[in-house]
């Protein structure tokens, strides 16, 4: 008894694996039906073809814009199999069945990324048809299979081999090929909301921060055993192409947390601010040590011994890859889990005698000094409502101080050690919670007062750390330091207090009222004092 004939309707853009899955089709005893350069790409390789027009008896029209959009093609997917009407309707109007639909999408996103491509050719890049088939065939999943990604193409032809894929598979095909629909028209979304369109005709614009409708979209990477605490539950998503911790590359360890993923964020953030080796130690997405060095394995061994208390069981952060040295270092304590631009062949046995330390690689990058408005937004939940933002960037630390966005206020000027450990404790107190003091030599944080409620709080918090560090007998160990302060100071009691610390140079935004009673303080107390007109708080 010969084979029944099934029929599969293809009209890619995408042709990777076009022609060998065609084939197998053919194999299989499929009748293939296809369209415009599909069509031409499976005639060209010696498979039988009909051409759609065949099909709806009238020719493509209108530059290609109606060629499937006809019930004798939208009739073939929709009719339900298990009801006698639809096929009764199917027989009388000569429709053909279809068993499989094979689409995806114009390359609209491909257009739009190319800023030579003008508004007619974005519009013309709008699929109406594709769609349209697709949602189509995934609606009547029962009888249809819809296909989107080539990737699937090896695993539906050994499916066909028996009775075809299972219910299940079927509807995760649907659900697969509604995200694919979704995702296209979403992309539509956001292209054309940088569309400026007047009187005198369209004008593309660049894409802006917060547009009148924000559609974001992610893609699940997996659920988490829990959020922040056990009864709370918890999924990961990447945003975009994945880049950064999107979809990292976990090496070894144990099953990356909720808290785990805040905490590398937190990390790769603050390495990210230094072009020289750097290393950071976070707690609780505070930094308890932050220093840089000439090599990964110095800048961390400072950031760890900066609060060696604090560091056991941290997260570490390295804008280098990890080599044998560094592996050796990060092994000798205990940490949670490590992230950095990649790790050196030599250093895998090393950090594999720690089985349970998360071993992270991602890069980032590209998010130093983010070029594209996606990279670039921040997003907040709120109880019925989302917060965006531009992420904070620390662009006026320069490669070097003093610079012209940054003055001195005070009689004395910093001194060349001083300015280098200014700019360092700058661009460490912008990652930390406010409100936030921290002290710091050139290299690495002394003492960091992370997170209170006032800067005097902040102070002696941070004077309380540095109680740790091993000095001289009658040495107060925060003396010959820097300070910052990520908020101006409200009064001169934050300012006594940082000098009463042992500070000597301190460095903050400036531009509370009190402005001149503070300057006043710190020339009482001989400190030079850098105001950089910018706030980083960190809620």
């Amino acid at each position: 008894m010969p084979e029944l004939q099934r029929r599969a309707l293809l009209s890619v853009s995408d042709k990777t694996g076009l022609l060998d899955f065609a084939r197998g089709l053919h194999d299989r005893h499929f009748e293939l039906v296809s369209t415009g350069g599909t069509a031409a790409a499976l005639a060209a390789a010696g498979l039988p073809v009909i051409n759609v027009s065949d099909v709806t008896g009238f020719p493509e029209m209108m530059d290609g814009r109606v060629k499937t959009l006809h019930p004798k093609i939208h009739g073939g997917i929709l009719a339900r199999r298990h009801e006698r009407e639809d096929l009764a309707s199917a027989a009388t109007h000569g429709i053909g069945l279809i068993d499989l639909v094979v689409v995806n999408l114009y390359p609209f996103a491909r257009t739009a990324a190319n800023p030579e491509a003008t508004f007619d050719e974005l519009i013309e890049n709008i699929d109406i048809g594709g769609p349209g088939m697709v949602r189509a065939a995934a609606k009547n999943f029962r009888d249809v299979v819809v296909v989107v990604d080539p990737s699937d193409y090896a695993d539906v032809l050994v499916a066909f081999d028996g009775g075809g894929p299972t219910p299940a598979r079927r509807f995760d095909l649907a659900r697969r090929a509604l995200a694919h629909t979704a995702q296209y028209d979403t992309t539509i979304t956001q292209v054309l909301e940088t569309i400026d369109y007047r009187d005198a005709g369209p004008m593309r614009t660049p894409a802006v921060l917060a547009p009148a409708r924000l559609v974001v979209e992610a893609t699940k990477v997996r659920d988490l055993r829990y959020g922040e605490n056990p009864h709370q539950a918890a999924s990961w998503y990447a945003l975009g192409d994945g880049r950064g911790l999107g979809r990292p590359a976990v090496l070894q360890g144990k099953e990356l947390s909720y808290t785990n993923l805040l905490d590398l964020d937190a990390a790769a953030r603050l390495a990210l601010e230094f072009d020289v080796p750097a290393a950071v130690v976070i707690k609780h997405t505070n930094p308890c040590g932050v220093a840089i060095g000439a090599s990964a394995v110095e800048a961390y061994e400072r950031a760890r011994d900066a609060d060696a208390l604090s560091a056991f069981g941290g997260i570490v952060g390295l804008n280098r890859p990890i080599d044998a040295a560094t592996a050796a270092a990060l092994t000798a304590t205990f940490i949670e889990a490590v992230i950095a631009p990649g790790v050196d062949d030599a250093a895998r046995p090393v950090l594999a005698t720690k089985v349970n330390l998360r071993v992270v690689v991602a890069e980032t990058a590209a998010f130093r000094a983010p070029a594209s408005v996606a990279d670039r937004r921040e997003f907040r939940s709120v109880l019925g409502g989302l917060l965006v933002q531009a992420r904070d960037v620390v662009t006026e630390a320069g490669a070097a101080w003093p610079s012209d966005e940054v003055k001195v206020v005070t009689k004395r000027a910093p001194s060349t050690e001083e300015w280098e450990a200014l700019r360092f404790a700058w661009r460490v107190c912008a990652h930390v919670k406010s409100n936030t003091v921290l002290f710091t030599d050139r290299q690495r944080t002394r003492a960091i007062g992370a997170g209170q409620m006032s800067r005097v709080d902040a102070v002696q918090v941070a004077t309380m750390k540095a109680s740790g560090w091993k000095v001289e007998p009658g040495t107060r160990p925060l003396v010959g330091t820097v300070a910052a302060s990520d908020a101006f100071f409200p009064f001169r009691d934050g300012l006594d207090a940082v000098a009463a610390a042992g500070a000597t140079a301190v460095v903050h935004p400036g531009g509370s009222v009190r402005d001149a009673e503070v300057i006043a303080a710190a020339d009482e107390h001989g400190l030079a004092m850098v105001l950089t007109g910018r706030r980083h708080f960190r809620h």
